[in-house]
């Protein structure tokens, strides 16, 4: 038996329990299982994994994704540059009693923490990109937004987050202006603003300024067409949701739990 998960919380609907499943049935992989695991304490991590002992693998959703690394006894290079984890190879190791967090544990195992969020941005990004979508505006400054700034330097695209408060170098929602979306015609939002059931929900941007120029890229991928997108779509931008992000993402993490 061979045991893999997500832990994140709360986990109300999860993409991944459903395309774990359904890959190992396709694949005749009757001897593997997908579940989720509500973590509200990230401290609790190390019970949790303890008490699996064929647990192989784990994605890593919101709220845990930059806590976690705490965990790890070795993070990827580009996850240590975004600063956020999403999928964790659990690796089989020496001694029994190995030190863990400061606490002597039973635990033979080993953590290595990856990114497969930036993979998946990229792959499914580049595609849409225009010789004009040279700035980018990102929503939202949580662990996903790293992952995709990361994946935008990387591409040689300039870009400003944009937040409800004022951090740093961050822009408020209320200082987007005409002449601010003129030059930032590729916007992702990275918050999970509309997302079901939510559906009505959308970030405060000024839409009247958005054009046939800009794409909208949204993270979010239920709904299919956020009302971030739609608004986008009446001005006549390009629109992207996040459900091939995720597939790629997803397949990504198999790789990696594979190699």
């Amino acid at each position: 038996m061979k045991k893999y998960g997500l832990i994140g919380y709360p986990l109300t609907h999860s993409f991944s329990k459903k395309h774990f499943t359904e890959k190992f049935l396709r694949e005749g992989l009757d001897s593997y299982q997908y579940e989720l695991y509500p973590l509200p304490n990230l401290s609790d991590l190390p019970e949790l994994i303890n008490s699996i002992p064929d647990l192989c693998g784990l994605n890593v959703t919101v709220p845990h994704k930059i806590g976690v690394m705490f965990y790890l006894d070795k993070v990827d290079p580009a996850a240590k540059e975004i600063d956020a984890v999403n999928c964790i190879k659990i690796v089989n190791h020496q001694p029994v009693e190995a030190f863990f967090n400061g606490e002597l544990s039973s635990m033979q195992v080993r953590l290595e923490g990856y990114n497969t969020d930036a993979y998946a941005f990229e792959e499914s990004l580049k595609p849409l990109l225009k010789k004009h979508h040279h700035k980018a505006l990102i929503l939202g400054t949580g662990g996903a937004s790293r992952a995709v700034a990361y994946v935008l330097k990387k591409l040689g695209i300039s870009y400003k987050k944009v937040s409800r408060r004022a951090v740093g170098k961050q822009l408020t929602y209320k200082k987007l202006s005409e002449d601010i979306l003129h030059d930032y015609l590729l916007i992702i939002n990275t918050s999970p603003v509309g997302t079901s059931p939510t559906i009505d929900e959308c970030p405060d941007i000024p839409y009247e300024f958005i054009s046939g120029k800009h794409l909208l890229y949204d993270l979010v991928y239920n709904p299919a067409e956020t009302e971030f997108l739609k608004r986008g779509k009446a001005r006549g931008a390009s629109i992207k949701n996040g459900l091939e992000m995720l597939h790629l993402q997803a397949e990504k993490s198999w790789e990696i739990w594979n190699s």
